[in-house]
């Protein structure tokens, strides 16, 4: 884990092996100066669907090469935190294999108004998912695996 905290703002990343409690991490956005803490959650949904193919998803499984990921999610969290005046952003990670309803990332952020931390939570996860050395494969019901690359924008078909 690692944890960066000035006087004015604080970063938390971390990459864990195990489930995220998203519980013990509502807290770590909060501040008596801001108006706005925002939220997203990756979960591993049931189907996924690609074209006119709709296939029964078992689970995700990510890799990393961790030192890389924790830099590259350190830099990402800086930038993030200076671009749109965040007060505080955390970023965790799951690696392994993540279970349909279960998270694979969480991101949060908090800043004065919402309109920043909206665009934060946006531009975050399309840069994670571009440049963040993370890896995931996906295992349906029926025992195929694919590995799935990082598209420009998540829509319905990915």
């Amino acid at each position: 884990m690692s944890v960066a905290e000035t006087e004015s703002s604080k970063m938390i990343v971390r990459i864990t092996d195990g489930p995220i409690n998203i519980e013990s991490l509502l807290t770590d956005v909060g501040d008596p100066d801001v108006g706005a803490h925002g939220w997203f959650f990756g979960v591993t949904r049931r189907k996924t669907t690609r074209g006119d193919t709709t296939k029964i998803t078992q689970s995700l499984s990510y890799e990393a090469h961790r030192p890389m990921a924790i830099s590259e999610l350190e830099k990402l969290a800086a930038k993030a935190l200076a671009d749109f005046q965040l007060k505080h952003i955390v970023i965790v990670h799951r690696l392994g294999d993540v279970p349909v309803g279960q998270a694979s990332v969480v991101l949060g952020c908090s800043s004065a108004h919402r309109v920043a931390t909206f665009r934060a939570n946006e531009w975050i996860m399309n840069t994670l998912k571009q440049d963040v050395p993370i890896w995931k494969r996906e295992t349906y019901s029926d025992g195929s695996t694919q590995w799935v690359h990082p598209i420009e924008s998540d829509g319905p078909t990915s």
